[in-house]
């Protein structure tokens, strides 16, 4: 089983910044994607951004050129740099990962795991 550790979250003022910090525990074999998703209150889940165990990042128009989405391979976490944030910035971010375990010590398909989510408030 895998836990994804989300931290950073919290209270910024408009046009602020904030990181978000996810770090995977379990007996891992590989993690492939890795992303952020949101979830604003009465809307659907959505995703922020994304990036490839190459480095290929992904990200939803509405964050182009406010977030950058980064990872470390060697400690397997996953970064979301926010600038530049907005009202609208206000949800509750999910990390995202799908990762590979070993289990018998054999890896095992990979299976998609959801962090319990971390508050992001933007004020005015």
């Amino acid at each position: 089983q895998v836990q994804l550790e989300e931290s950073g979250g919290g209270l910024v003022q408009d046009g602020g910044s904030l990181r978000l910090s996810c770090a995977p525990s379990g007996v891992i074999f590989a993690i492939y994607v890795m992303g952020w998703y949101r979830q604003a209150p009465g809307k659907q889940r959505e995703l922020v951004a994304t990036i490839s165990s190459g480095g290929t990042t992904n990200y939803a128009d509405s964050v182009k050129g406010r977030f950058t989405i980064s990872r470390d391979n060697a400690k397997s976490t996953v970064h979301l740099q926010m600038s530049r944030m907005r009202l609208e910035d206000t949800a509750v971010y999910y990390c995202n990962a799908d990762v590979s375990t070993i289990v018998n010590g054999r890896p095992r398909r990979s299976s998609n795991y959801w962090g319990q989510g971390t508050q992001v408030t933007v004020s005015s």
